[in-house]
């Protein structure tokens, strides 16, 4: 578990949403080469995460992908949800 990529991917989604306490982010085992995190906001909130034509949603998996970069963890993928 890598718990400080998923510190700091909350930490990214929370001040862009209008229900911060419902942000949930997780991550599952995906393959060996692949870290997959799944973000739960709420559905309201889903037009703000993922922006106009799907540029928030790019520029937090870029940031996302940096990190685990910087970090030498593995590639990671993301999947944006609502419920």
């Amino acid at each position: 578990m890598h718990k400080e990529l998923i510190a700091f991917t909350e930490s990214l989604i929370k001040p862009l949403v209008k229900e911060p306490d419902m942000v949930s982010v997780q991550e599952f085992g995906g393959d060996d080469e692949d870290i997959l995190l799944e973000i739960i906001v709420h559905e309201s909130d889903m037009g703000a995460i993922i922006g106009r034509a799907g540029k928030m949603a790019n520029a937090i998996r870029t940031l996302i992908q940096a990190y685990a970069y910087v970090n030498k963890l593995k590639r990671v993928k993301i999947n944006i949800d609502s419920f």
